[in-house]
């Protein structure tokens, strides 16, 4: 061998010797990379990972262990036909691993369980900033509806969903049957992630927007404005009506012109209705509405609409010992004194008519400015029958007629037949014709003093009763806003006692329920 093969042979020893020198360095690098790094897999990691395979029973997935994981067909159930068609090889997919090896040296991981874990940390955050979500409603059970969240099932008590109405168990299951496949808005309200428990409220949720649709809603209205609304609720002391987002109270005193008892004899919940805003108080979020102001005031047209002879129809509202007040229209109502009723002499209005009945009445004295009205029912059945025909049409002489004979029925009943309001008790006056005239004007009069007595009495009553209200709500402490059971000026009337007071003239510090009190306190120090 010359000195060429020996040189030749040494330069092919060294690039072999190069050459391993240089692999075993790129395997060193290779093993040192930390992300060609077997995992140690362990049951509740959630890991990324790449489609590899697919089939109709399985996928398999790679997660960068010694093996593909394995996704069996049950641990991906959570998606949708849509989506197992769109799945594609090279995908990502995030994955749960279920067992970190199979018999076969395979890890099992879920689709489904990395989806429930993802939005349970999404729900865990949600709940963290008092966050509404919406959901849709799967299912139910006795105790409410089942929502799913993105593979996590949340449950909502049927005392938490607005729509589902007390009472029996079978109306409420109906109500829950009704929400199936329907979206509500939700508030998280439990969430325990190891003991897989998820409660939800709607109520919460309609509740927290509502204030904040309130609030804007009170920043944007002013006293004076007019609002359509819906009515919501309905209790003794008014009626709660929606305005866009907010509920404001239209108290009894503002539901109409005319006396009105209970809200629902006007109203009923659902009813569209216009409102006037009275007041807003922004502290305590309380709106003050009105229906009756969106309407013009009945006496304002009454000398446009009524004069004086005219005949009407009126419904008797209440009875006093002067008379009956009837109601024309709605806002509007008059006297009947107890010497218009009937020709005969008459104790009491009850002897002759009652609450509810409906009259054929002449008008016989008007005063718009002090919102009065004087009727007559005796001057009206005395009508020609072709006058009551002309103003009231066909049938309205068998309606008088009917009436007349349940006043005489009525007046026979009290014994009170054949008697006449110009006799007098024997000893009492003279029989003259000037001595009757005499006594019918003097009836007149002192009647029109006692109605006016009355009205000054119950207006006097009406303002102290108001002012009363005033003192107290003011000096109530602030409370907590609350729409369903809130009233703006409080609800209070006067009892029993003060209003006798009232009635009788009595001062307004008397009707204070104190005044009794210190009044029996000052004598006993006289005594």
């Amino acid at each position: 061998m010359d000195g060429t093969d020996i040189r030749e042979q040494d330069a092919t020893t060294a690039a072999a010797f190069d050459a391993e020198v240089d692999g075993a360095s790129l395997m060193e690098q290779f093993l040192s990379d930390p992300s060609h790094d077997y995992k140690n897999l362990k049951y509740g990691d959630v890991l990324e990972g790449i489609i590899m395979h697919i089939d109709r029973d399985e996928l398999l997935v790679d997660i960068g262990s010694k093996a593909e994981g394995i996704v069996p067909a049950k641990e991906y159930a959570s998606l949708s036909s849509e989506e197992k068609e769109k799945l594609q090889i090279g995908d990502n997919l995030l994955v749960f691993v279920v067992q970190p090896e199979n018999n076969e040296g395979h890890p099992v991981v879920s689709i489904d369980r990395a989806r429930q874990e993802k939005s349970w940390r999404r729900l865990q955050e949600l709940h963290e900033a008092n966050e509404i979500i919406e959901a849709e409603v799967t299912n139910y059970n006795k105790g409410g509806l089942l929502v799913n969240l993105d593979g996590v099932r949340g449950f909502v008590p049927a005392s938490q969903v607005s729509e589902i109405r007390g009472g029996d168990d079978s109306s409420k299951q109906a109500d829950m049957a009704r929400l199936i496949g329907t979206k509500l808005p939700l508030k998280v309200i439990e969430i325990n992630r190891h003991r897989n428990r998820l409660i939800l409220s709607e109520r919460q949720a309609i509740q927290e927007r509502r204030d904040v649709m309130k609030e804007r809603l009170i920043e944007e209205l002013k006293e004076g404005d007019v609002r359509k609304g819906r009515v919501s609720s309905i209790c003794d002391f008014g009626a709660f009506v929606d305005i866009g987002g907010a509920d404001g109270l239209v108290h009894l005193s503002e539901l109409s012109w005319s006396r009105v008892r209970h809200p629902s004899e006007l109203l009923k919940i659902g009813d569209e209705v216009e409102v006037y805003v009275l007041q807003i108080n922004s502290n305590e979020k309380k709106i003050a509405l009105s229906i009756k102001r969106t309407q013009a005031e009945p006496w304002s047209r009454v000398a446009t609409s009524y004069e004086v002879g005219q005949l009407v129809k009126g419904t008797v509202t209440q009875l006093a010992n002067f008379g009956a007040f009837a109601r024309i229209e709605d806002g509007i109502e008059g006297l009947i004194h107890v010497s218009e009723l009937a020709d005969e002499r008459i104790q009491h209005p009850k002897q002759v008519v009652q609450e509810g009945q409906e009259l054929i009445l002449r008008i016989i004295r008007i005063d718009p400015q002090r919102r009065r009205m004087g009727l007559s029912l005796r001057r009206a059945l005395d009508t020609p029958d072709t006058e009551l025909e002309a103003v009231f049409g066909e049938g309205i002489l068998e309606e008088r007629d009917a009436l007349v004979q349940k006043i005489r029925a009525a007046l026979e009943a009290e014994g009170l037949t054949g008697t006449s309001q110009n006799d007098a008790p024997a000893g009492e006056g003279e029989s003259s014709g000037e001595g009757s005239t005499s006594a019918a004007t003097e009836s007149a009069n002192v009647g029109a003093d006692q109605v006016a007595a009355f009205e000054e009495r119950r207006q006097r009553a009406e303002e102290a009763a108001q002012n009363r209200r005033q003192r107290e709500t003011r000096q109530q402490r602030p409370q907590q806003s609350n729409d369903s059971v809130s009233n703006f000026d409080g609800d209070e009337e006067l009892s029993a006692i003060a209003l006798a007071f009232a009635l009788a003239g009595a001062d307004e510090d008397l009707l204070n329920d104190d005044a009794p009190a210190e009044k029996d306190e000052n004598e006993s120090t006289e005594k």
